[in-house]
C-alpha cells in the first residue's frame, strides 16, 4: 500500500509543478490554490509512504515520478521538445525508478 501512496504523492508533485506554471507567478488564484492543495497532499502522502519505505528510495522515486511527469506535461501542454536524447534520458530515469522498486524490500 505504501508504494501506491508514494505513486499518488508523485502524481501530486506533477500536479503542483504544472499548477505552478499555470498560476502565472501566483497571480491566477485558481491555479495558485490548486498548487498549494497539490503540494500539501504530495508532501503528506510522501510522509505517509516513508513510514515503511526507506526515505532515500521513497524520495528518489517521488522526485523521479515528478520529473518524468513534469517533462511529459511540458511536452503535451507547452510544446516542449521531445527529441531523441531528451526521451532517452527520461526512459533511463523511468528504468531507474522501476529498478529502485525492484531492489527495495
Amino acid at each position: 500500500m505504501s508504494w501506491i501512496i508514494l505513486i499518488i504523492a508523485g502524481l501530486f508533485e506533477v500536479g503542483f509543478t504544472t499548477c505552478l506554471k499555470l498560476s502565472n507567478n501566483f497571480t491566477n488564484l485558481k491555479w495558485a490554490t490548486a498548487f498549494f492543495v497539490s503540494i500539501t497532499l504530495s508532501f503528506l502522502l510522501l510522509n505517509k509512504a516513508i513510514q515503511t519505505i526507506p526515505i532515500g528510495t521513497a524520495y528518489a522515486v517521488w522526485t523521479g515520478i515528478g520529473a518524468v511527469g513534469t517533462v511529459i506535461m511540458g511536452i503535451l501542454l507547452y510544446k516542449e521538445p521531445a527529441d531523441f536524447w531528451r526521451m532517452f534520458f527520461i526512459f533511463l530515469l523511468i528504468g531507474s525508478i522501476v529498478g529502485l522498486k525492484v531492489v527495495s524490500k
